[in-house]
């Protein structure tokens, strides 16, 4: 009995590899029933679950020898195996039995917790409480309940009286266990200063840890403040204070990391990338535990980014953590969770970049080891959903929910399995509204209980739930309307006819790009599954091939300082430049297909891009989806896109969408004029309505034969990677048409901004007669041709007197003629416009240095 009692003192002391090691070796001296539940829960507390659960085994068979104790040792243990159905039945089976056991009032507290239940947790604790008083424990789990219900009344003397309570206790208490105990405690104190507004309070008490504790414990604690004043929605406030911290600790990793995550929660990724890799220039090389976190971060943000550089980030963090040895820095746990978040990294950049052999097999190996690894389960789940693996990504979202509820719920949403019952639903609406440094809301959730009430066909709830949503993403968006209708009015003025005619001959003659584009949510993810199941074309999905090749353009234009960018730019294309573009495109597109006559890049959002798509490719197949607008706005109001960073930010409001409908509208009549009869605009209700029809159509202006096997397009064994994906596996089905009459109700908005007159700032852009002037002049340069140089250079310039280059190569002409001071202004006006620019600084202190102007030059 004393030994029991030993072993449980263990568990409050939160000592499990003690705990661990003293079961054993009782074990090994005698057999009693009664410590196998206290094994396997101390071996699940190490986190080692298949060892847990075999010793948990055998506690189930001797059940008929536990007492009531061991009986509730065995539900703690269920609940750290995440088994909560279990452990719920046997801590309440005990409890009818003795109703007053404190320890088993406070289990059954966690398990309510555990399952989201938080009014029965909170009445469980409180009994616990009443009989037990002193356990920090569940002072501190029923502090937490409070402040996740926002009962900040209950909240203040429970909390006052923790604080008394643990430094009654700290003579009693490990070191370690003091620690954390306190940790949680202020951690939940600032909550409830920022919750009640008390900021000056918790500044006060920010600015005395600071004078009497180190960097590192300011650091952190400044970074828990940040994270509850993220909880309130105060995410300008909490990087304020970030910063504030910044400028006394410049290269403090609390503080920066922290940054880190509201720039991405905010969608600023190329800050967050900036702010990583600062981290790891300042990075010692004797921290390679440091810098293996770092890389596997920098991975998964990379992941939607950039492929080569998320390759090369996850293994790097990979090599680190694998050359990491066992230190008193770097003990045996912090080693294998480096390694874990290293490995889980790779597994999504591979998935990411459709490595999906490779991606299931580290996605395996970390739950072979760790089957409740959330971020893998969800990651090889949600893998399994692009690839068409319905089933098997259902089985592990079930995993997920056995572990958490609340997340397994909304994976479960995604893939369409939706809960039966309205208390689950009322759960995953309270869950939604428990603080986290997203914000007072979590928004992921909202879309999610959209979807379901969409499913009940509870129309007006849905729409609430989308409406809130959306008007939450807002916060971190900076969309500007009129700066999309002044883009798209310069691309038509850019992409006239005109254009055509005085540049003919450019591009390729190649008809392998095929381009299926449209609003999101028109349909154009069924059109390409539809084509892409006949044999000689390949679905290559959404490829930014297209933007990526006018952001090298747009690089190219700052590096030369023009002044101008795409698609100002495009008449000082050359074609040879058009040829190269083209010829590059098109071995990128090869690559995913070598035998596919035609490989279709389904990025919705090139019907902007068209005139440039046409420029480089004369013969290439365009494919314009069409639908019902207040469909496509009705879909895209309800969709997650999760990416804020990206070129969605209309889709938050319907007014918004209402206009980009519109500029859509304009932008595709203006095509269909410059490219009479070139492009095929197809209806989504049609090929809903008679899908061979649709099939026969756009295969024959493709340019294939008809195969009966693009009607089985659901079967096609492809990944698909946007927000149709469940959709595409799913035959035809007609319930998406005429959807918006469900919200018909809520359509203002969008009535009115569809409607809204389309206006633009007037269009000032310099037309080139000849492309090329510069580069030309650049040539004729090099070959020794000054004259010819200098001419081509002054064309450019008086078109655009303040072309950074043109200036530049003027500039050394005429120095090298002898005519320094002429040469001088036009190097000052070159190096104006790009004082980036070393080479050209080089050049202007040679030229000052020969005109006598030393001073200058220094």
């Amino acid at each position: 009995m004393n030994t029991l009692k030993s072993l449980r003192f263990l568990i409050e002391q939160q000592d499990y590899q003690c705990l661990s090691d003293r079961c054993k070796e009782a074990l090994q001296t005698a057999s009693r029933a009664e410590i196998l539940p206290l094994y396997s829960l101390a071996l699940a507390q190490l986190g080692k679950f298949p060892p847990a659960r075999q010793i948990l085994d055998q506690a189930e068979a001797a059940y008929a020898e536990l007492d009531n104790d061991a009986r509730l040792d065995l539900g703690a243990a269920y609940m750290v195996l995440f088994e909560l159905d279990k452990a719920l039945d046997c801590i309440q089976t005990c409890l009818s039995e003795q109703p007053d056991h404190a320890i088993g009032l406070a289990r059954l507290g966690l398990c309510y917790t555990n399952k989201g239940e938080l009014e029965k947790a909170q009445s469980a604790l409180e009994k616990s409480l009443a009989i037990e008083g002193h356990r920090l424990a569940v002072i501190n789990h029923l502090l937490s309940v409070y402040l996740q219900q926002q009962k900040y009344q209950h909240a203040a003397p429970l909390l006052q009286r923790g604080l008394y309570t643990l430094a009654e206790q700290q003579e009693q208490l490990k070191p370690a266990l003091y620690q954390q105990y306190d940790s949680r405690l202020r951690a939940m104190q600032c909550q409830y200063w920022v919750h009640t507004e008390d900021f000056s309070q918790a500044e006060s008490w920010l600015a005395s840890v600071e004078q009497d504790q180190d960097e590192d414990d300011y650091a952190y604690w400044l970074s828990v403040y940040a994270t509850k004043l993220a909880e309130k929605d105060l995410h300008g406030q909490a990087e304020e204070m970030l910063r504030d911290g910044l400028k006394r600790y410049p290269h403090n990793q609390h503080l920066l990391l922290q940054l880190v995550e509201l720039a991405e929660l905010q969608g600023h990724m190329p800050q967050a990338i900036y702010l990583l890799k600062g981290m790891l220039q300042h990075a010692a090389d004797d921290e390679p535990g440091k810098c293996s976190g770092l890389w596997a971060k920098l991975a998964t943000i990379y992941s939607t980014l950039d492929e080569t550089e998320a390759k090369t980030a996850a293994d790097k963090a990979m090599a680190l953590a694998s050359d990491l040895t066992v230190t008193e820095d770097y003990p045996a746990e912090r080693i294998a969770a480096l390694r874990l978040q290293a490995k889980n990294a790779l597994a999504l950049v591979e998935s990411a970049t459709q490595n999906y052999t490779e991606a299931e097999t580290l996605f395996n190996q970390i739950l072979s080891k760790n089957p409740h690894h959330i971020p893998a389960l969800k990651g090889l789940g949600q893998q399994y959903l692009q690839q068409g693996k319905i089933e098997e990504s259902i089985q592990l979202f079930e995993r997920v929910k056995l572990i958490d509820p609340i997340i397994g719920y909304t994976a479960l949403i995604s893939a369409r399995q939706f809960p039966e019952d309205i208390d689950t639903l009322e759960k995953l609406d309270k869950a939604a509204r428990i603080p986290s440094i997203e914000g007072s809301v979590r928004v992921g959730i909202l879309f999610q209980l959209a979807a379901a009430f969409e499913k009940r066909q509870d129309y007006d709830q849905a729409f609430a739930y989308a409406q809130e949503a959306n008007g939450l993403n807002q916060r971190f968006l900076h969309y500007d309307k009129q700066a999309h209708r002044n883009y798209c009015a310069r691309i038509r003025y850019a992409f006239s006819p005109s254009l055509y005619q005085h540049r003919q001959n450019y591009g390729v003659d190649s008809s392998l790009p095929v381009y299926v584009l449209g609003m999101p949510r028109s349909g154009t993810t069924l059109v390409e599954q539809i084509i892409a199941s006949h044999s000689q074309i390949f679905g290559a999905g959404e490829l930014g091939v297209i933007p990526s090749r006018i952001q090298g353009l747009n690089r190219w234009e700052r590096h030369v300082g023009s002044g101008r960018e795409f698609p100002d730019c495009v008449d000082d294309i050359s074609p040879q430049v058009a040829a190269g573009i083209a010829e590059d495109i098109l071995k990128e597109l090869q690559a995913y297909a070598p035998t596919a006559k035609h490989v279709v890049d389904k990025l919705p959002h090139n019907f902007e891009n068209i005139g440039f798509i046409k420029f480089l490719f004369p013969r290439a197949k365009i494919i314009s989806v069409r639908r019902d607008p207040r469909d496509i706005a009705i879909s895209n109001y309800f969709t997650d896109y999760q990416a804020k960073h990206g070129g969605m930010g209309f889709a938050y409001d319907l007014s918004h969408i209402g206009e980009q409908l519109a500029d859509h509208n304009l932008l595709m009549h203006h095509w269909q004029q410059v490219f009479p009869g070139d492009i095929l605009e197809i209806k989504y209700e049609d090929v809903v309505e008679n899908t061979e029809a649709a099939a026969r159509q756009l295969l024959n202006y493709i340019g294939v034969d008809w195969e009966p096997q693009v009607l089985d397009f659901n079967q096609l064994d492809r990944p698909v990677k946007t927000a149709s994906v469940w959709q595409v596996r799913q035959p035809i089905y007609k319930t998406s048409k005429a959807k918006w009459m469900r919200y018909q109700a809520h359509l203002g908005p969008l009535i009115e901004g569809t409607n809204a007159k389309i206006s633009w700032d007037p269009i000032r852009m310099i037309t080139l007669p000849e492309p090329g002037l510069q580069t030309t002049g650049a040539e004729l340069f090099n070959q020794g041709d000054l004259d010819g140089a200098e001419l081509a250079c002054q064309k450019m310039l008086h078109f655009n007197s303040d072309h950074g280059a043109a200036n530049y190569l003027v500039g050394l002409i005429y120095c090298r003629k002898g005519i320094v001071n002429e040469g001088i202004t036009y190097l000052e006006a070159a190096l104006k416009k790009c004082p980036w620019q070393q080479e050209w600084r080089a050049a202007l202190e040679l030229a000052y240095e020969a005109n006598g102007q030393t001073a200058k030059a220094e």
